[in-house]
């Protein structure tokens, strides 16, 4: 099992990588089988192909973002993260806060993860 501090240095990485908006290296972050569901409500991306997909099509569907995790919290295999993203569109900027929640693996890979947030979450401007 991963340390505190190494399931920190994880999601580090994590936002590194979702701001360089490289849909691969995203999705290689996560195990072959994983389950990603952004926001929870929706059906699940399973495997990294799926996720990698999802990706491509958020990168896309905007002209640019910044990914930010406010606050990390670890137990165990799992961190949760306050995060917020602002996206930029050719019709405006949008900004969602929200909760993610990782299972990682004893290689670090994430295994799953959902996001919870809802449109009480997004604001525009």
């Amino acid at each position: 099992m991963l340390t505190p501090d190494e399931q920190r240095d994880r999601i580090i990485t994590y936002v590194e990588t979702i701001n360089r908006r490289d849909p691969l290296a995203i999705a290689a972050l996560f195990t072959e089988d994983a389950v990603q569901s952004d926001p929870a409500s929706q059906p699940p991306n399973v495997g990294r192909a799926a996720i990698a997909t999802f990706f491509e099509n958020g990168i896309a569907a905007s002209e640019g973002w910044v990914f930010t995790a406010k606050t990390v919290h670890t137990c165990a295999a799992y961190v949760a993260i306050d995060f917020e993203i602002a996206v930029e569109t050719g019709g405006g900027n949008m900004t969602i806060d929200g909760i993610e929640v990782f299972t990682t693996d004893e290689d670090g890979l994430f295994s799953a993860v959902h996001a919870y947030w809802d449109d009480a979450d997004l604001t525009f401007g």
